[in-house]
């Protein structure tokens, strides 16, 4: 019996024909000598290696029926067609078990939450006829609603009683809402063809116009976020200055937000071994960081722009350079206090809007103000004599007004007062300084008086001990009109002989209280 039928024998048994087909068995066909240049042969290699491939994978197999062999002579001889199969079996079970979650979630409720958008086999891309459409190869998207029909260059299209103009109601309706998807994408504008929605050119103007508005905000809040400090961050530049001043050996560390304000946030640090000036930084520091936005700023320009210091520098023009001359009018205020020996904190350096100062308070912890902390009467009382010394002595000695004084400015420190937030500080000579010191006098007697200091002087009384000026009016009202009478007759002095001297007339020095 010749080989061939040898091995075609079995077919014809009752036995499965994988038997005699797989690849792992011993072969049964008889080995053939064949000379080494045979052997050597590319034409020889290549029969072979078809004819393992053949024996391995038959062209048709007969497998276990799939929900993936969608014919009856699939080629499998490709890893390719292979790979898509199961990847196609897989999607289909995950779609199977997605849907059944979709039910489980949904249970009996009346509204029911879809799924569809997480499948991986879509209906467009199941199985179907040969004359299947690939939507992904036309241009025309079913799931897609068409948008409105261009009127021609004429003007109308249809004839007699069917004409339809451009200014046909429904057709403009559905131009505008088409129109709708040119706005910016920040403005949700939803599926409007898709529903069919008619927009009137009334509503479509007043959509359009608030689109506008919204992308100017957009962009408007986006430079405010980059160019300015919020109210417990900073900007980029605001912490490159903050960095550099820990690279250079200024500050070791800074470790966080203390307070905000309406116009600052102060920050506590460490200070680091390196002197500024030949002074030494403090242990513990406080760094004023003055916002850089301009709302704050906008009501505040009375106390810096008839400041003859800096007067001459004040521009309407360049507004950001008042936030820098705001911090280098308190570093100026904050030097003159510290010379008269008035308890407010060391100035270390100013670098464009950010002021570093020694800081009040110990181990992180900030000194309480005056409104917060509680005192006995004693206490009280000698807080009351010291923040009366310290408004003489800051008012002769430094001609200064702190123009903001109140329990919120005082802090209580190591038995005794210290002034902060001087900022807004002005000479006498203001043309508002002596009604800031009748204000401030009035915020120091109400909160002492409240306190039960029976020493306590009411405003007008300590506006006179602290100013030295005799100014009797038996009401409020009189008090403050010679007030503006003072101040009305030290603006016209000024502007007659351009100087900044005092015409106040007083009736000698005032008595000075010691603490």
């Amino acid at each position: 019996m010749d080989p061939v039928g040898v091995a075609a024998a079995p077919e014809a048994g009752p036995g499965p024909a994988w038997q005699s087909k797989c690849p792992w068995g011993t072969p049964k066909t008889a080995s053939i000598s064949c000379s080494l240049a045979d052997v050597m042969s590319e034409q020889l290699a290549k029969e072979l290696q078809l004819e393992e491939e053949n024996a391995a994978f038959p062209e048709v197999v007969a497998v276990a029926e799939g929900p993936f062999i969608t014919g009856e002579n699939v080629d499998t001889s490709s890893d390719l067609m292979l790979a898509q199969m199961l990847q196609m079996e897989f999607d289909r079970e995950y779609d199977a078990q997605l849907r059944r979650e979709e039910k489980k979630f949904n249970g009996d409720s009346k509204v029911s939450i879809s799924f569809e958008n997480y499948r991986k086999v879509h209906p467009f891309d199941s199985d179907s006829s040969e004359d299947e459409v690939d939507w992904q190869d036309t241009r025309h998207d079913p799931y897609r609603a068409d948008k409105p029909t261009i009127t021609p260059k004429k003007g109308f299209i249809g004839k007699g009683k069917d004409i339809t103009t451009k200014h046909d109601e429904v057709v403009c309706g559905r131009k505008n809402t088409a129109r709708m998807e040119n706005f910016a994408p920040e403005f949700q504008v939803g599926d409007g063809i898709g529903m069919d929605l008619k927009l009137s050119n009334q509503v479509f103007n007043a959509l359009k116009q608030h689109a506008y508005s919204e992308e100017r905000r957009s962009a408007r809040l986006h430079e405010k976020k980059e160019h300015s400090t919020a109210e417990k961050a900073v900007d980029p530049k605001t912490r490159l200055l903050l960095y550099k001043m820990v690279s250079g050996g200024m500050l070791e560390t800074i470790t966080g937000c203390i307070s905000t304000g309406k116009e600052s946030v102060v920050f506590h640090a460490y200070g680091g071994n390196a002197t500024e000036d030949d002074k030494v930084i403090p242990p513990e520091c406080a760094i004023k960081v003055f916002k850089t936005t301009l709302n704050e700023f906008k009501n505040r320009d009375k106390y810096i722009k008839d400041d003859y210091r800096f007067k001459d520098r004040f521009s309407k023009l360049n507004p950001r350079k008042i936030i820098r001359m705001w911090a280098e009018k308190e570093m100026h205020n904050l030097t003159r206090m510290q010379n008269a020996g008035i308890p407010c904190p060391q100035v270390v350096i100013l670098k464009k809007h950010v002021l570093v100062m020694s800081f009040i308070g110990q181990d992180q912890v900030p000194a309480p103000k005056l409104k917060d902390v509680k005192l006995n009467s004693e206490d009280m009382k000698k807080a009351y004599y010291q923040v009366l010394n310290m408004m003489q002595r800051l008012y002769k000695e430094c001609n200064l007004v702190h123009a903001d004084l109140s329990e919120y400015n005082m802090l209580w420190h190591d038995g005794k007062v210290w002034f902060i937030d001087v900022s807004q500080s002005v000479e006498p000579t203001h043309p508002h300084g002596l009604e800031f010191l009748f204000r401030d006098c009035r915020n120091v007697s109400q909160f002492f008086q409240k306190g039960g200091v029976a020493e306590t002087l009411n405003e007008r009384e300590l506006f006179n001990a602290v100013s030295g000026l005799n100014i009797t009016a038996e009401n409020e009202v009189d008090f403050q009109a010679e007030i503006e009478a003072l101040e009305k007759m030290n603006e016209d002095h000024v502007q007659n002989h351009g100087k900044k001297v005092s015409t106040f007339s007083t009736d000698g020095d005032p008595p000075i209280y010691n603490e």
